[in-house]
């Protein structure tokens, strides 16, 4: 029984060095259609009108087993051209070694991003794409950064993504005062990021808005952000020229002001790159512009151990020739 169990495990992943030998299979068709085209043929000498009187007649073991040999050398034939094939067992080892990046997502929150030239509005769009972006990336450490007149951390760089996704879904107007405190959110971000030994560390930072509070110069947080070989990407939300904005007496249109200057200057101080994002297909390019240029890197290294395994084959082969044999020339001939 542990023969057979073996051979059963061995069958689960097989590979077939010389799978052509298969072709002979082919010779069963000759082997086991011949007999029993000949035993089709064969017809009687004595004709009776019924053979029920017959039916009640014991049949001999000859008659109830006429197929044994048969059997047997069709099963010797299918695990004889196994073997020829060379079965082979293969045993594969694995080594991943990912390299991956540390991100955190600056979200600006203030009353701005109420506007909806994306849809719903700024920050739901904003929200979107960036759980979007998580999404692709399930081996990065990634945190999250909210501000509007100054700053704080809703999430900090974690690959427990499910928890990110969570907090993420929860930011919302209104949590901290209102303003656009680009220094203090771009500042927070770094805090985040500095003591982190992952070789590549990112901020996207996203603003609607020109920096009118907080404590912190942007272009400091940047010089500081170049120190610590954190790398900025910066998005400017929001349409040209007017955007629709809620208020109690309906809908009614602001001037976007964007203080692009600002941003070009922060992406390029940290080696980073300054986007546009004027609606909601343009903010997807963006998050997918930044996620084919921040590649995760991995490394695999795949080790493989191939074996023949063509002895149990060729051992059933050969028992099944036996029983054949023993069969057709001995026990049927004393029957």
């Amino acid at each position: 029984m542990h023969f057979i169990s073996d051979f059963i495990h061995i069958l689960k992943d097989v590979e077939f060095a010389s799978p052509y030998y298969f072709f002979l299979l082919f010779l069963l068709i000759p082997s086991v259609g011949w007999p029993l085209w000949q035993r089709r043929k064969m017809r009687s000498t004595l004709q009776v009108s019924t053979t029920a009187p017959l039916d009640k007649v014991p049949k001999s073991w000859k008659v109830k087993f006429h197929f044994l040999p048969l059997l047997f050398r069709t099963l010797a034939v299918i695990f004889l051209v196994f073997a020829l094939a060379r079965p082979q067992s293969s045993f594969r080892q694995q080594h991943i070694q990912v390299e991956g990046v540390d991100i955190v997502l600056a979200v600006d929150v203030s009353g701005s991003m109420k506007c909806m030239d994306f849809r719903p509005n700024r920050l739901e769009a904003c929200k979107k794409v960036a759980a979007e972006f998580v999404d692709g990336r399930p081996t990065d450490r990634i945190g999250l950064v909210v501000y509007a007149g100054e700053a704080f951390t809703q999430c900090p760089a974690t690959t427990d993504h499910q928890t990110l996704l969570g907090l993420l879904n929860k930011v919302k107007f209104d949590l901290i005062e209102d303003g656009t405190a680009i220094g203090d959110g771009l500042g927070t971000a770094i805090n985040r990021l500095r003591e982190t030994d992952a070789k590549s560390k990112i901020i996207i930072l996203l603003s609607d808005g020109v920096n009118n509070s907080g404590y912190m110069d942007p272009l400091s947080a940047a010089e500081i952000a170049k120190d610590y070989h954190i790398k900025v990407y910066t998005i400017g939300c929001g349409s040209m020229g007017k955007a629709p904005y809620p208020s109690p007496y309906g809908t009614m249109y602001v001037d976007t002001e964007i203080d692009e200057t600002l941003l070009k200057n922060i992406a390029t101080t940290t080696g980073g790159k300054y986007f546009r994002a004027t609606n909601d297909k343009k903010l997807e390019e963006v998050y997918q512009e930044i996620d084919k240029m921040e590649k995760t890197i991995i490394n695999e290294t795949t080790f493989e151990n191939k074996a023949d395994e063509f002895l149990p084959f060729l051992i059933f082969g050969l028992i099944f020739i036996g029983l054949e044999i023993l069969f057709r020339f001995i026990i049927k001939k004393n029957w």
